[in-house]
């Protein structure tokens, strides 16, 4: 709170402080911060130097992104964005088997689906090549503690 000079009060008049607020310190903190920051900055980059050996093995393979298969409330089979009819599925998802057969399929189907709905499109996930196969669900709300 920013002072200004004092007077003498008269009687009956209240001191009211002033309404000013001082952002030089705040400005001082903020540029040593900034100061800070420029410096490390190119350190946190760069690590440590070093002449690493050369190698023979593979290269480890870029991500892949996950094949996600959904199933509406209709049984309509989409992958990922894409609708795929059903007659055309296990040949899609053949190919794709062939690309990377060691991919996991995700499968997302509608609460409202049968279990026997959803078991035949793993079965044809699985004839097609896929051995790993993964099922997606919400998470459930937590109960409220008491």
């Amino acid at each position: 709170m920013a002072m200004g000079p004092r007077r003498r009060l008269e009687e009956g008049e209240d001191l009211a402080p002033l309404a000013e607020i001082n952002v030089t310190p705040f400005v001082d903190v903020m540029l040593v911060l900034l100061v800070i920051f420029m410096v490390t900055a190119p350190l946190m980059m760069a690590g440590v130097p070093l002449r690493l050996p050369k190698t023979a093995a593979a290269r480890v393979a870029e991500p892949r992104q996950p094949i996600v298969l959904s199933i509406d409330h209709g049984g309509l089979v989409f992958i990922g964005e894409k609708k795929v009819p059903a007659a055309a599925l296990p040949e899609r998802l053949r190919q794709m088997a062939e690309k990377a057969p060691d991919q996991t399929v995700y499968i997302r189907a509608d609460r409202a689906l049968s279990y026997g709905a959803v078991m035949r499109t793993m079965g044809a996930v699985a004839a097609a090549g896929f051995s790993r196969i993964s099922l997606l669900a919400e998470q459930a709300e937590a109960p409220p503690a008491h």
